[in-house]
């Protein structure tokens, strides 16, 4: 009996175990970072590829009334729909902001985590553990990383002068430059019925976008009716 005990608990208990803490870990970054997906997402979604998993796996002992030689278990079929509908769910989290498209990292996390939860289910415990080992190295090493490595920023702006007295490209392109700012391709539009001019674009630096210096500089200028100034979360 207590072997029989011993058995369910490795075959049954430690693949979810597994599943729960790994889920656990990932989501726990996730939430820390304050995105879409936390803890409880990311245990559940661990946690449910790796019941389905163990359900494929054991399927003789759950259809134990069908005949051995019909049975035909293929885990991996199991395994390829879990990761398509795990797709919607990773679509979900994925949106725009203005410009910004936000949320992959998390559909890419939610992704892995299915991943571990399918390894976990089928008892591939070394090549799981590793896997989640190595997720939390790229989700929390290489944040620090980046933060010490310089890297462009971009930054979308819309300027709106009125009437015929507006600025030339050349003239924005300098006032931009001072915030060492350099333009991509530039945009000029017309407004209809003399709603007056815009120049629009998308400009890059390394570092940090000094959104409310480059916004005092616009203020200042009088010719300047309105503008958008939007610093891209990438």
């Amino acid at each position: 009996m207590r072997s029989e005990l011993m058995d369910w608990a490795i075959e049954y208990l430690l693949p979810l175990a597994g599943a729960v803490a790994a889920g656990g870990l990932i989501g726990f970054e996730r939430e820390y970072r304050g995105r879409p997906a936390g803890v409880r997402t990311h245990i559940l979604l661990c946690l449910a590829s790796a019941l389905l998993m163990l359900a494929a796996v054991h399927q003789v002992r759950w259809m134990f009334e069908t005949p051995h030689d019909v049975i035909r278990i293929d885990p991996v079929r199991m395994a390829h729909g879990i990761l398509t509908g795990i797709g919607f769910l990773c679509g979900g989290v994925i949106f725009k902001e203005g410009f910004s498209v936000r949320g992959l990292t998390s559909a890419a996390s939610l992704w892995t985590t299915a991943a571990l939860g399918i390894l976990y289910g089928v008892s591939f415990f070394s090549l799981a553990i590793g896997g989640t080992l190595v997720t939390l190295v790229v989700l929390i090493g290489f944040r620090l990383l980046e933060v010490r490595l310089p890297q462009y920023r971009h930054m979308d702006l819309t300027v709106r002068y009125a009437g015929a007295d507006f600025a030339t490209e050349s003239e924005l392109v300098a006032l931009l430059a001072r915030f060492k700012l350099t333009p991509d391709v530039m945009t000029h539009r017309l407004l209809p019925a003399g709603g007056g001019f815009e120049l629009s674009a998308t400009f890059r630096r390394r570092g940090a976008i000094p959104a409310e210096e480059i916004a005092a500089g616009l203020c200042a200028d009088p010719r300047v009716v309105s503008f958008e100034l939007a610093p891209r979360h990438e």
